[in-house]
């Protein structure tokens, strides 16, 4: 499992690693075909932000010899934001004193039918909050039922489960499985995440080995920059990802990096993530890894979005809601966080083919499985 593959690496000794970083640790790197960590830590350092271009143009080089000039959209649905977890920077915390809603089966059909008017999306993203008493593997596996013959891509985004749930819920339509580890800091982790599963580092962190066993056909990594040093947790998810590789060969990943938005509680990020260094970040990764999908959510501004869909991310949503039953059921109820991107699906796709792209709303069925 991960968790034992992760005690190799010392959180401050990988932080001064990649501090120590001068130009010439930059330029070699820039000059591989195929990175190591400590060339991905030089891409990720402080030494590299004056190779913002070349990192740029050589993102943009691997991006399209992979994925050609698309970008594949998709859209979330949250079903549920009951939670008995108490991570101190989500609006679904436990202790915010706000309505809890539960989603029926025809309510999600509700809201099935309300995106398809939105757009031609065929990729779709279930998210819920971690309440398994009401929200467990039954209901998930209902709600991947009814939402299959809507959307031919189905993901989710929940709480992590038993390898043998994820087999099952692969048999009732799903596709991929995202899951954010939040921060790799073992140590500070319980700060952030006090009480509830969520609070048990390992169960979360070899979450991704269940996922591989079960053979889920996409996972998804991320973590969420505003806890930890960022340059440190990023490292430490491109080592995550090295070693799912060598693990499970067959599965296809994508990874994001979102910076904290505003939510409930009012939690103040203790690290501040400029555009340009997200831009670093993004372009460090594709330099690092040529077929990773990087995904960038609406937590992003629309002009970051459009222009970084040229230079390295793959896949974003739209007319993201991120309040359960927010497309017409509860229009009006709480945000797990508030968007940054209010544009429309058609206006995203617009302003991409703009910029010379294609927009994919469907690029894989399992019919070709």
């Amino acid at each position: 499992m991960f968790s034992e593959e992760l005690q190799n690496y010392d959180w401050e000794a990988t932080t001064a690693a990649i501090l120590s970083k001068k130009p010439s640790d930059v330029e070699n790197a820039l000059g591989k075909e195929r990175l190591s960590t400590d060339d991905f830590m030089a891409l990720i350092s402080p030494a590299a932000a004056a190779y913002i271009e070349p990192m740029a143009n050589l993102s943009r080089k691997y991006t399209q010899e992979r994925f050609g000039k698309t970008v594949s959209m998709y859209i979330p649905m949250y079903i549920t934001n009951s939670c008995t977890n108490s991570c101190v920077y989500c609006g679904f915390n436990r202790h915010n004193r706000i309505a809890r809603v539960v989603l029926t089966p025809e309510q999600i059909e509700d809201e099935c039918r309300a995106i398809r008017k939105l757009g031609p999306f065929e990729n779709l993203l279930l998210v819920t909050g971690e309440n398994p008493a009401v929200a467990g593997v039954d209901y998930l596996e209902k709600a991947l039922q009814v939402c299959r013959p809507y959307f031919n891509n189905l993901t989710i985004e929940v709480m992590p489960l038993a390898s043998e749930d994820y087999a099952r819920l692969t048999k009732s339509g799903l596709n991929g499985v995202v899951c954010f580890q939040e921060t790799y800091n073992r140590k500070n982790y319980k700060l952030y995440h006090p009480a509830g599963m969520k609070s048990k580092f390992e169960w979360r962190v070899d979450g991704f080995d269940r996922m591989g066993q079960a053979g889920v056909h996409k996972i998804g990594l991320g973590v969420l920059i505003g806890l930890e040093d960022w340059r440190t947790d990023i490292t430490m998810m491109a080592i995550h990802l090295q070693y799912l590789r060598r693990h499970y060969w067959k599965t296809r990943y994508s990874v994001n990096f979102p910076r904290m938005r505003p939510s409930e509680g009012h939690f103040q990020p203790n690290v501040i993530m400029s555009d340009r260094e997200l831009a670093q970040a993004i372009f460090a990764f594709r330099i690092f890894d040529h077929d990773a999908d990087i995904s960038v959510s609406t937590r992003e501004a629309a002009d970051f979005r459009t222009h970084i869909a040229t230079l390295g991310a793959t896949s974003i949503s739209a007319g993201s809601k991120t309040d359960p039953g927010g497309y017409c059921t509860y229009p009006q109820s709480l945000e797990q966080f508030a968007v940054s991107d209010e544009r429309t699906p058609a206006e995203v796709a617009a302003d991409i083919r703009k910029a010379g792209y294609e927009v994919v709303w469907k690029d894989w069925d399992k019919i070709f499985d």
